[in-house]
């Protein structure tokens, strides 16, 4: 695995990568098409102007890295299904809140009178419930490994404190099925992939080691500042033109480690084991869920609240699971920008921080659709 060699953060290093990724690029022919997994870069390409600066050589597609927005319909309505808990207390970060479901969303259930309560830490559910303690408190988890360690604190805080009302509805999900999901499915034409930064941290880098070993494309771990995503990029470009052997980079070795963090892995497998579960665009998949293993299955609030909830009908004119697939961009749903806005969201990639409508309603709305 090749580490960066990080330059210096000047306009002139912004320029140079940009020429350099722009001239071995257009060498080939056709636009190199890369794909980030990560809400967070999306918004960062989105913000910094990447995408159009690198237009004509590369292509960057967003996938499906934004946690909310993968979290699908029948997955929202189960949790809407706790609102029916007599005295509940919902529990949850800010951008779920508002993810409509099929009928209804957490915020529109807030307005009529159930407790749902924004948390920035799922501890913050366990204080709650410590402090109320005839009332069951339920944290909706939802995130990938970055944040199902936190999740996993609160489960051990609430175990160790002797709580017998705190509960956890275990949304997250494991990127990798999702990924290999993805690239097996070759529904888009990819010539790389640049890695989730911040999951990274978690499972390190060499966890994405089967790209390349499998799929034959060359894999990039990034930071978030355009210099670091442009070294990224930079590797992803010469792999993919024959210039390097494709392979996987590590372009964030200030906070990545090869390994990850052999303590918060730790804890994720004391806490979960794989199950089965739904990705919005990408269906059900094995193996790519975190599910509550048994020594803590007491505190599994679907298992403490069992709701019969069907299968809803697909959203109408909603492109997010295509979106999320790579297959198309934003501006090229017919509701972007008319029937769906930040304000008045109708599907949750409009709704996220991370989500890529939202990140191109925000920097780029007046762009031309463009054929992914």
């Amino acid at each position: 695995m090749a580490n960066a060699l990080m330059p210096a953060g000047s306009s002139e290093a912004l320029q140079t990568y940009v020429k350099r990724i722009r001239q071995r690029a257009e060498s080939g022919g056709r636009p190199l098409r890369f794909m980030e997994f990560c809400g967070t870069h999306t918004t960062a390409i989105s913000r910094s102007g990447l995408r159009s600066v690198l237009e004509g050589a590369v292509e960057l597609v967003a996938g499906p890295g934004c946690p909310v927005c993968v979290t699908s319909d029948w997955e929202i309505d189960r949790m809407l299904a706790y609102c029916d808990v007599p005295n509940v207390i919902l529990t949850s970060y800010g951008d779920l809140i508002r993810v409509p479901g099929s009928q209804s969303s957490l915020a529109e259930r807030r307005a009529e009178g159930i407790d749902v309560r924004v948390v920035y830490s799922p501890l913050d559910a366990v204080n709650m419930a410590a402090q109320e303690p005839d009332r069951p408190v339920i944290f909706l988890g939802v995130g990938f490994e970055t944040t199902a360690p936190a999740t996993a604190l609160a489960i051990a805080d609430a175990n160790r404190r002797g709580l017998t009302n705190f509960y956890v509805h275990s949304a997250h999900k494991a990127t990798e099925p999702a990924i290999r999901t993805l690239l097996g499915q070759g529904g888009v034409r990819l010539d790389g992939l640049l890695c989730p930064g911040h999951v990274s941290t978690v499972i390190g880098a060499d966890a994405f080691a089967f790209i390349p070993g499998e799929f034959g494309i060359p894999a990039a771990v990034g930071g978030f500042e355009p210099l670091e995503i442009l070294v990224a990029l930079d590797y992803l470009v010469e792999a993919a033109r024959g210039m390097r052997p494709v392979g996987l980079f590590n372009g964030y070795t200030r906070w990545v480690r090869p390994e990850g963090n052999q303590q918060a892995l730790a804890l994720l497998r004391e806490t979960f084991e794989p199950c089965d579960s739904p990705w919005r665009g990408l269906g059900v998949i094995p193996a790519s869920g975190m599910g509550l293993r048994p020594a803590y299955r007491r505190f599994d609030a679907a298992a403490a609240f069992p709701a019969d909830v069907p299968q809803p009908k697909p959203r109408r004119g909603c492109r997010c699971g295509d979106v999320l697939r790579g297959q198309l961009t934003p501006h090229q749903c017919p509701l972007f920008g008319k029937a769906c806005t930040p304000s008045r969201p109708y599907g949750p990639c409009m709704v996220s921080s991370e989500g890529a409508c939202a990140a191109f309603y925000r920097y780029s709305r007046d762009a031309a659709p463009t054929e992914v």
